[in-house]
């Protein structure tokens, strides 16, 4: 079954951001997760009416700031094989956008469903922008000889270096080693663990905020409840943790709205407090001429 593409807009004060679908992947959790159990993870999806393989969804976003049109990831590109990722083209067709209008894209990380729809058959994809980068990231990545030193997967190297190679060759890749402003109105705050150079993205606009989190959650069903549990992926498993967890407690006591690649089309919403653990509340759903944001306080 194979569905439309997908695109979800919405406003963040006077800034468009529009939600784009790369697909979905299903994931085995129990083979992905640690810090927790086969019968655990059974229970939790069971729960939410999930079974595993659980169906995991590919978000990109779209944020029209002024002249610029800015991706925040591109999508699994080619790297996941067929039917699994690689749709941001369509997604972006759709919203009436070609790769050459992208003037800037930036990346949560460099894992290859974020930054996998960079390039395509070997070609940059979007030749007008410039790839913004945490620096650590990109020392990490595109260094081979970090698989053998840290035993983190060999694959995570050559599909970074496949994927940012081309632009740094270009002279396209600005790589930051600190937290602070990319645009006006549009900030990185490094968050390294699950890569060395994971970044939060903070639009504001009009008092009103959205904040892209990478990938502080892949298994929605099992991390709001457990923050605590971590995923194979995550290079730093305690940094990881430590992100997620003081992530989670400063989005649910300041009412931030977040916006996530892994959770279930748009990927935006509120996390709220729910005992030890955490609730997810997606944003309403509006469709008319100008949807609005979803920021109540």
């Amino acid at each position: 079954m194979r569905q439309t593409p997908a695109v979800y807009r919405f406003s963040i004060g006077d800034v468009q951001v529009t939600a784009l679908s790369d697909g979905s992947v299903p994931i085995d959790l129990p083979k992905l997760l640690r810090g927790t159990s086969h019968a655990e993870v059974d229970a939790m999806l069971a729960r939410s009416f999930i079974a595993n393989p659980m169906e995991v969804s590919i978000n990109a976003f779209l944020v029209e700031l002024g002249d610029r049109r800015i991706l925040v990831d591109t999508g699994a590109g080619d790297l996941f094989g067929p039917g699994n990722g690689g749709r941001l083209p369509e997604a972006l067709a759709l919203a009436g956008i070609g790769p050459d209008q992208i003037t800037d894209i930036l990346l949560s990380h460099i894992h290859a469903d974020h930054s996998g729809g960079l390039v395509r058959d070997g070609k940059i994809m979007f030749k007008n922008a410039t790839v913004h980068v945490g620096k650590a990231d990109l020392d990490f990545f595109l260094d081979t000889a970090n698989a053998a030193k840290t035993g983190y997967d060999i694959h995570h190297f050559e599909q970074g270096t496949a994927m940012l190679k081309p632009y740094v060759d270009a002279g396209k890749v600005r790589a930051f080693d600190r937290s602070g402003e990319i645009f006006p109105g549009l900030t990185a705050e490094l968050r390294p663990g699950h890569t060395p150079g994971a970044t939060f993205y903070t639009l504001s606009s009009r008092g009103s905020t959205l904040v892209f989190i990478g990938d502080t959650i892949h298994a929605a069903a099992v991390q709001f409840p457990r923050p605590d549990v971590t995923v194979t992926f995550d290079q730093n498993q305690a940094k990881a943790r430590a992100v997620r967890q003081r992530a989670f407690a400063a989005f649910a006591d300041d009412r931030t709205l977040v916006a996530a690649p892994h959770l279930a089309f748009p990927g935006v919403g509120h996390i709220a407090r729910d005992g030890a653990g955490y609730r997810w509340f997606p944003i309403d759903y509006a469709n008319r001429a100008a949807a609005p944001s979803n920021t109540a306080q």
